[in-house]
């Protein structure tokens, strides 16, 4: 299992952070003794309120940003909810109860949709630009929060996969259960807010809160140019 770390002075609180941006800048300056600058690292957000988080991280960091694709398994009848993810890269997370409430054909067809809608998102936000290199790369993969823990279990996995060869994870929130599941997986887990639950929601940890679309993210991944030549 590896190493789990936490802000004890932001443990358990609520309303922490100003927003997602902020939240990356609290990440950054606590992990800048053992990051900022590292060779061979890269940080990596999980779409798509990982993004401002990861922007304010990397900057900070003084590391290059890239994204890895990850997509939650919903429920058709509760969006909310889920049940499992998949990556980019084949690597599938589905709950052993799963089968159990929808049944087999239920799950076959919610991952075929789902990897359908992941597709499209890695054409509107990468094209035709391959993947990050990660072969024996150093990788900080980021999130906005952890609930279940499942997307950020399989982004872990897809790193693994690709070669990394240290795989770390820094969220500004996180549930105490998530936290240790994905503590299993990564090589060390920094989680600036723990909170215990249920019931827990990563809002809870911002002032300012709102779901981001497609088109946000790609302007914030790619902001327009501004000034004449």
């Amino acid at each position: 299992m590896g190493e789990l770390r936490t802000l004890p002075e932001l443990r358990g609180r609520t309303r922490v952070f100003a927003d997602r941006a902020d939240a990356g800048r609290v990440l950054a300056r606590w992990l800048e003794p053992e990051w900022k600058g590292a060779e061979g690292g890269i940080v990596l957000a999980v779409l798509a309120g990982g993004v401002p988080v990861g922007l304010e991280l990397a900057r900070g960091l003084e590391l290059p940003l890239d994204l890895i694709f990850v997509r939650k398994l919903h429920f058709p009848d509760n969006p909310e909810a889920g049940f499992g993810a998949l990556g980019e890269g084949g690597v599938l997370l589905i709950d052993p109860d799963a089968e159990r409430w929808l049944g087999p054909e239920g799950v076959r067809a919610v991952v075929a949709e789902e990897r359908r809608a992941l597709a499209e998102r890695i054409r509107r936000l990468r094209g035709p630009r391959p993947p990050p290199r990660l072969a024996g790369r150093r990788v900080l993969l980021t999130d906005d929060g952890l609930a279940s823990g499942a997307s950020m279990r399989v982004a872990v996995r897809e790193a693994r996969a690709r070669g990394a060869e240290q795989v770390e994870v820094a969220v500004p929130t996180a549930s105490s259960d998530a936290a240790r599941r994905v503590a299993r997986e990564a090589d060390r887990v920094f989680v600036a807010n723990l909170r215990s639950g249920p019931p827990f929601a990563v809002a809870d940890a911002y002032r300012n809160w709102r779901d981001l679309s497609t088109e946000e993210v790609a302007a914030l991944l790619h902001p327009p140019r501004t000034g004449g030549a």
